[in-house]
């Protein structure tokens, strides 16, 4: 149906290059830190030299995708090491800040009393100590990270994996914070960022692929629009390429020119933004995308995919919204925003991970989308089983970034800025997942006393709920674009913790700290505490640059 190229795991002179490359790359801010040649920030961030043992013998308390390879943002409390009752008793226990940062959007990993961190901003992944928030090591990257951690142990290895901005996949030891290798995750003669979370599973990374061109479809000039979202499959020891998909053909020009006379190419968009989701049962991967950016448009933009784990075909496609074109270039109705009769031009993509849920009558896989909509499908076929919405859904949300799930309920953040409607509905929406039926729900309003204005930019309006919800035992942890923390009782939707992250901090390694808006991925929890990144620059938001730790009062 659409392309996809089946490649035989085969040693390339690419991939030895690449293997070669690793074995002589050690850490290389641990080996600067040693001959003092790092920035000040990060020598002062460093825990005393007999305190940087790292022990993996326990189980994860925390990864973005659990073992199996689903991702529902639940922890029981023995997983976490935290009760209901615990997080309604929070104090901060401490506090990182890294410079040159307007943002934190990456999900952790937790083991024992480390934290593995990407601070992607800066580049660096640092394995942080839990009690202190001081750094064990410290991994350097060539550029800008992208994606949160993923976590496998491999026969004797520990495995940290993560994307960069140049579309590198790198593999590092959770041990020492070393590179194993690093390979391209880009899918042949299409250009992507990697934005979602790689996943881990035997032997394979499944690499998603965010290319679409909605930035440039905003210049002018620019012959709008050319890549498209993929999925690659990566050999876990090599970085040797499996497989991959592709979620349309490659574009071509269509006989189409803009406003100003900029021949046009097509089709392209797509993107796979997310992280995938595996069925090891069924042997499928599934994917969630975005919108077309150009014309023609094609049945899997916005829309829910499964993918053989083996070969990269698709089995089944649901797509949501049909004939979603947008790019950059509509936000002011530039000449690459081409309207034709059906096209609906409002960029409701799907920003997170479709979720396996098992329920009396069988598994369902569920999916919040940026139209406000909440989506159970059957695994099986991608048949629709339910269906509800809330709000009226814009370009950065409706459900932004996904949604999480306990074994009763689904929990779906809700953002909808500057609805156009008078239909928006901000806050957090709870539906019981065997049925789709509504359970309990809290709307956001804006909190803006005076001292809270003078801290907060845009008080008025910047309220939404944007972040991935976190489920923990019987509550369920969320954030808002304005910085507050708050946590939720999963049965009764009681508020049972409120913290306001935008202030000035004292941190532990020096560094001049200051909380804004949360969003993205910036929740976690594990080993007995809460993680918080507060700040989000981008979309006219709060920037802020810490890392807080919360624990149970004592």
């Amino acid at each position: 149906m659409f392309f996809y190229f089946h490649l035989k795991p085969y040693f390339s002179i690419a991939v030895l290059l690449t293997i070669a490359l690793a074995a002589t790359q050690p850490n290389l801010a641990q080996e600067q830190i040693a001959q003092g040649e790092v920035d000040n920030w990060v020598a002062d961030t460093m825990c005393a030299v007999d305190n940087r043992a790292i022990n993996l013998e326990h189980a994860p308390s925390f990864t973005f995708t659990q073992s199996d390879g689903n991702n529902p943002r639940h922890l029981e409390a023995a997983q976490a090491g935290l009760s209901t009752a615990d997080l309604s008793n929070l104090e901060l226990a401490w506090v990182v800040a890294f410079p040159d940062t307007s943002g934190l959007r990456a999900a952790p990993v937790i083991i024992g009393s480390t934290i593995f961190y990407s601070a992607t901003d800066s580049g660096r992944v640092f394995a942080l100590d839990t009690n202190s928030g001081c750094a064990k090591w410290v991994y350097e990257a060539d550029s800008r990270l992208r994606s949160s951690l993923a976590y496998s142990e491999i026969d004797d290895l520990r495995l940290l994996v993560f994307t960069d901005s140049g579309g590198m996949v790198h593999t590092i030891d959770a041990k020492t914070g070393e590179l194993i290798w690093i390979a391209s995750g880009q899918a042949s003669n299409n250009q992507g960022m990697l934005t979602g979370t790689p996943v881990i599973h035997e032997d394979k990374i499944i690499v998603p692929v965010s290319g679409s061109g909605v930035i440039t479809g905003g210049n002018p000039n620019y012959e709008c629009c050319e890549n498209h979202g993929a999925v690659t499959a990566l050999n876990v020891h090599t970085g040797e390429k499996l497989w991959e998909y592709h979620t349309m053909p490659a574009a071509e020009y269509t006989g189409q020119l803009s406003s100003t006379g900029v021949k046009q190419r097509g089709p392209s968009g797509a993107p796979i933004w997310t992280t995938p989701t595996i069925d090891a049962k069924r042997g499928q991967v599934y994917v969630t995308t975005g919108e077309n950016t150009s014309h023609p448009t094609t049945n899997t933009s916005d829309a829910i995919i499964a993918l053989d784990i083996e070969t990269g075909e698709a089995n089944w496609v649901f797509q949501a919204l049909e004939n979603d074109m947008w790019n950059f270039g509509c936000s002011a109705r530039g000449p690459n925003c081409i309207i034709l009769e059906d096209t609906n031009s409002v960029d409701f993509d799907f920003g997170g991970p479709a979720i396996l849920v098992g329920t009396d009558e069988g598994e369902l896989l569920i999916a919040g989308q940026k139209s406000g909509d909440l989506w159970a499908l059957n695994p099986e076929t991608g048949a629709l089983v339910w269906n509800q919405r809330v709000g009226e859904g814009t370009a950065l949300g409706g459900n932004h970034w996904g949604i999480a799930t306990d074994s009763e309920r689904a929990f779906m953040t809700i953002n909808d800025p500057g609805g156009m409607n008078g239909n928006s509905r901000p806050g957090l929406f709870s539906y019981f997942v065997g049925t789709g039926e509504p359970s309990w729900f809290y709307e956001a309003q804006p909190e803006c006393n005076d001292r809270r204005s003078e801290r907060l930019r845009r008080c008025e309006s910047l309220y939404g709920f944007s972040a991935t919800p976190l489920s923990v035992d019987g509550a369920v942890i969320t954030g808002g674009l304005d910085g507050r923390l708050f946590v939720f009782n999963s049965s009764s939707g009681e508020l049972i913790f409120q913290y306001d992250t935008v202030k000035d901090y004292e941190t532990v390694n020096g560094v001049e700290g200051y909380g804004g808006s949360i969003d993205s991925h910036s929740i976690a929890a594990g080993s007995g505490m809460v993680f918080v990144g507060s700040g989000y620059g981008q979309f006219r938001q709060v920037p802020g640059n810490v890392l807080l730790a919360f624990k149970p009062a004592e």
